[in-house]
This record gives structure tokens, sequence and C-alpha cells, in this order.
């Protein structure tokens, strides 16, 4: 079932930076929400709090409350590594894991969990993960071939089906058109907008036709200036906000005035 994500107060510090300051941001489930705005703006600071992977970064504190449908992921009793089986991540660029074929790269996360399951199990589970990322007509006669010898596209593809292997709620995507050709950023674009039928997606993207064509909701960040704090200035539903949005900030950025 996708969930529900609820942003309070979020302050985003590394070391004594702060890079976020005071964002409230509410995504809805089975929904696509795309975060927009200049470099810098603290995008994708604020993505990687929302599965804990911000705590990867030395020095980095996060302040306020993320709720996951009411649970605060920050919470003491809270596994990190749980936290990030519910929220899956897909990077910026295809990273798959280099020594592993097509197959183990799909159950990898599987694996890591130190689930016990039977081949048959997997093999559900691969072609399942395969089909709902549409990969599977392109790769299936080839799963035992190394997944780094697919393309940039069919790499990316690989990765959504990896994250979504292992049945999270929601899936988090960093720029994940940006290494990748028109035309395989075409077919992620389509996979996302099938994707949302059954996740809650939240995607960090700087091509504004992107967000306009595949997101329900868009948030806009902005700086006020050099070394400030990134703050979400306007969020609301993507066609008001490409078409009549409140802040001037927010029209001038997707207008291409700035950024």
């Amino acid at each position: 079932m996708a969930k529900r994500i609820d942003i309070t107060d979020l302050n985003i510090h590394y070391g004594a930076f702060e890079a976020v300051s005071g964002v409230n941001l509410a995504v809805e489930p089975r929904s696509v929400t795309a975060l927009i705005g200049p470099s810098g703006c603290g995008k994708s600071t604020v993505l990687r709090s929302l599965n804990r992977m911000i705590e990867v970064i030395p020095n980095a504190r996060v302040d306020g409350k993320v709720l996951l449908d009411g649970q605060d992921i920050y919470g003491e009793d809270v596994d990190p590594v749980n936290v990030r089986r519910v929220i899956g991540m897909v990077f910026q660029r295809p990273n798959p894991f280099p020594t592993m074929s097509i197959y183990d790269n799909v159950i990898a996360g599987i694996k890591l969990e130190k689930r016990r399951s039977k081949k048959a199990d997997n093999d559900d589970i691969v072609e399942r993960s395969l089909r709902a990322a549409n990969l599977w007509g392109e790769v299936k006669d080839r799963l035992g071939r190394p997944g780094a010898g697919l393309s940039g596209g069919q790499q990316q593809r690989l990765c959504i089906a990896r994250a979504i292997a292992v049945e999270p709620q929601v899936v988090l995507m960093d720029e994940p058109c940006s290494a990748l050709d028109p035309i395989s950023t075409l077919a992620i674009e389509e996979l996302i907008t099938q994707l949302r039928e059954e996740y809650t997606i939240v995607i960090v993207t700087h091509n504004m036709q992107q967000a306009a064509r595949i997101s329900d909701t868009t948030a806009f960040f902005n700086l006020s200036g050099a070394g400030k704090a990134g703050h979400l200035i306007e969020v609301g539903p993507t066609q008001r906000m490409f078409s009549n949005p409140e802040e001037k900030a927010t029209e001038d950025y997707i207008s291409g005035r700035f950024g």
C-alpha cells in the first residue's frame, strides 16, 4: 500500500552550514511529486532526508519531522535500514552492481535482507520486477549476463527494478534521466507514469518539461542568496504551478529567467 509522507519544520545542516530551512510539505500516496529549483537549493538534500540516506554524509544533521503514514522515520526506535526498505531510492547515474548479473542485480536487496527464498520465488520476483520496470522483454533471454553490459537507459530501468523488488511503498528518484538520451528519458517517464498507480514517487528534476509531463504536484525550492539555506517557496498542483504560480520567483524560474 502506497504511503503518505508529511514533512514538518525540516531543517538540514552539514556541520555548521544550514543547507535547508523550514520545509513543510505533504506528499500524497500514489502520486508523483516533483522537486524543482536551481542548483544548490536543497532539492536532493531534502530527497535524501526522506529515507535517511542523508545520514551517510559526515556531519549531516536533520531537525524536524518526517512522518510516513504518521510514524516519525527519525524516531529513536526506528532502524534506518528498515526505512530504506520501505522508501527506495534511484540515483542520478545508473548504478547496477558491475560484477552481478541482471538477475542478481534485481534480487540484491532481497539477499541483503537475508530473506530465505526458493529459486522459484526469486525467479518470480525477478520477472515481476523487470516487467514492472518495462525491461523484461529486452533482457529475459540474457538474465545471466552482467547488468553493467546494458545501455544507460536499460541500466536505469534495471536499478528501478532492483528498487521495487523489495516491495517498497515509496520510491525516491534523484534526477533519474539526467545522464540519459531523449529516447531513454521518454522510457523512464512512461515507466514513472505507470508506477504511480502503485507507489508514492518523489522526483528531483532540473527538466521543467519533465516535471510538467509526469508530476501531479510540484514543489519549487530556491535560495535567498549565495551561502544561504534553501527554502520551499511554493507547492501546488503541477498544472497550476506551471500556468498560474502564486510567487513571482516561481514564475521567473519556470519561465527560464534564472536557474
